[in-house]
Order: structure tokens, then sequence, then C-alpha cells
């Protein structure tokens, strides 16, 4: 996989990959992003609807069968969590750099 093509992610792409690991509609994504961040990222529904479109067209989500029509389920793909692996090991990288060079 092509690192640079999706790393970094932008936070609120991180945080959305991150409340997809349970499978979830538009409205639950955007409560779980506020839980999650301690409603330090607060989505709105056209930036939301956006980035489900981009990370669908990634396939780093996905949408899943759901027995309400009127929702659409989405889930993370095994794409989308290596990208979460990826970015989580990026961050720890810099913040284990942080800490020796700050902390110590």
């Amino acid at each position: 996989m092509n690192r640079e093509k999706y790393l970094p992610l932008t936070e609120t792409t991180y945080y959305i990959l991150l409340s997809l690991l349970k499978p979830a509609h538009g409205y639950l994504i955007m409560k779980r992003v506020e839980e999650l961040s301690k409603q330090n990222v607060v989505i709105a529904a056209g930036t939301l609807y956006g980035a489900i479109e981009n990370l669908t067209k990634q396939k780093l989500i996905k949408s899943v069968e759901s027995d309400n029509k009127r929702r659409k389920i989405y889930v993370i793909t095994d794409k989308g969590k290596e990208v979460l692996k990826l970015d989580y090991q990026r961050m720890q990288k810099l913040i284990d750099l942080t800490d020796k060079l700050l902390i110590d």
C-alpha cells in the first residue's frame, strides 16, 4: 500500500475511522466522534457525508446491509484498519521522539 497516499490522516478522518470499528449510521458516527474526542471534534452533517463519500471511494469504509432502509450503515474495511494502524504508529513515533527530546 502506498502509505503517502493516505497519511497523515486528518483528526476528523482518524476519529471517523475509529468510530467505525463498530458499524454505525451517520448520526451515530457524529455522536461517537464527539464522545471519543471528548467534544473537541464536532462534525457537521455536510462535512461527515463528504468524508464518508471520500472514505468510501478510497475503500477505507463501506456500507453494509441494514434492516432500516432509511439509514445507511457504515463500517471500516480491512484496508481502513490498516491505514488507521499506520497513522497510529506514525503518531506514536512522533510522541516517543517528543518525549525523548522535550520531556527528558
